[in-house]
């Protein structure tokens, strides 16, 4: 079956602190907050324009990011058709998630041992 990267709906819940995104092929996608924030795709948080990829790195599902309003979300906003923006409580909002991103961040068992 061919991976989808097109978000069938997508759900955030806000006291299980966690991001839902089912995808077109039936694929599931439980993202925790802090998972989200740690794999920010801004600049700023990746350190630089000279380390954007279209992927995340695979240091951030390892981090461990607890509870506190850098790991708290305000808001959601969509860009365009392709992408999210996670709006969080201490303000930052730079990082444009695209569906490619997303779909490769899944840290469900099946999809990170694909990688």
């Amino acid at each position: 079956m061919k991976i989808s990267e097109k978000p069938g709906s997508v759900t955030a819940n806000k006291s299980a602190r966690e991001f839902i995104v089912t995808w077109d092929d039936g694929h599931v996608s439980k993202y925790p907050f802090g998972l989200l924030r740690a794999a920010c795709p801004c600049a700023s948080c990746r350190g630089g324009h000279e380390n954007m990829k279209p992927e995340p790195d695979e240091a951030v599902f390892s981090r461990q990011l607890g509870d506190s309003p850098s790991t708290r979300l305000a808001n959601v906003v969509a860009v365009g058709s392709y992408a999210l923006t996670i709006v969080w409580e201490d303000g930052h909002d730079y990082g444009i998630y695209n569906w490619h991103y997303l779909r490769t961040l899944c840290p469900c068992a099946e999809c990170r041992g694909g990688r």
